[in-house]
C-alpha cells in the first residue's frame, strides 16, 4: 500500500515547519530554482519606502544569504539608496514560476561592511566596475551617447590596473523579521508558511496560513 500524494505534501509541508531553520529552506528552493529557471533565479523584487511611505519596487539581483540576511548590492545615490538612508526597511519577493513558489522576506536594513563590499566589487567583471563609476544611477540622461563617454573617460583614467570600489557604491542586508513560503496548490488552495520573530537575533516561530 503506496502513500496517497497529497499526504506526502502535508508531510513536507510539515518538515519545512519543523526545521526551524528558514535560511535552510530558502537556499533549497533557491538551488531548485537554479536548475530550473532560464534566467536569473537570484532576480527578486525589491520594495522600498521613501520618509513619506510611498512606496517602489524594481528587480534586482540577490548576492548572499545567510543567517545574517539577504543581501544585495546598488549605487547609494540610486533612487533605492535615497530611500533605504531615510527609511531603512525593505521587502523582497521571489517568484519562481517554473516552480510555483514563492518567497516573501521583510525586514529592517542595514550596509554591509566595507570589506564585504570591496571583496563583492573586486569579483565583478571589469566593464562592470568601470559602469559602477560611469553612471549616475536615476539622474537625468540627456542621450545615450553622455553614458558612454563617461565609460571611456573612466576606462581611460583606470587604464589596465585595478578598479576600485567607488565610495557611492555598496551593498545592503535585509534581516528578515518575516519571511514567507508559498508553494502553489490546485484551486488556489496553496500552502503559506510563516516563520516570524520579533528581533534580528530572535527565535522563529512558525505558522501557517490560509491560502
Amino acid at each position: 500500500m503506496t502513500d496517497h500524494p497529497e499526504s506526502k505534501e502535508k508531510d513536507e509541508v510539515a518538515q519545512w515547519a519543523a526545521s526551524g531553520d528558514p535560511f535552510r529552506l530558502f537556499h533549497d528552493w533557491l538551488e531548485l530554482a537554479k536548475a530550473s529557471e532560464l534566467n536569473d533565479p537570484n532576480g527578486v523584487a525589491l520594495a522600498t519606502a521613501d520618509a513619506s511611505g510611498f512606496p517602489d519596487v524594481r528587480m534586482v539581483l540577490l548576492k548572499g544569504a545567510d543567517e545574517r540576511g539577504f543581501v544585495f548590492y546598488t549605487n547609494l545615490e540610486s533612487v533605492k539608496g535615497r530611500e533605504l538612508a531615510e527609511n531603512p526597511r525593505a521587502a523582497l519577493c521571489f517568484h519562481w514560476k517554473s516552480l510555483r513558489r514563492q518567497v516573501r522576506v521583510r525586514g529592517p536594513v542595514s550596509p554591509v561592511s566595507a570589506e564585504e563590499a570591496d571583496a563583492y566589487f573586486a569579483s565583478r567583471h571589469r566593464d562592470s566596475q568601470i559602469g559602477a563609476w560611469a553612471s549616475r544611477q536615476s539622474r537625468p540622461l540627456e542621450t545615450r551617447f553622455e553614458l558612454e563617454r563617461e565609460v571611456a573617460r573612466y576606462a581611460a583614467k583606470f587604464g589596465l590596473g585595478k578598479v576600485p570600489r567607488p565610495p557611492h557604491w555598496s551593498g545592503f542586508r535585509i534581516a528578515p523579521l518575516r519571511i514567507e513560503f508559498w508553494r502553489d496548490r490546485p484551486f488556489r488552495l496553496h500552502d503559506r508558511l510563516i516563520y516570524e520573530r520579533d528581533t534580528p537575533d530572535g527565535e522563529w516561530r512558525t505558522s501557517k496560513l490560509f491560502p
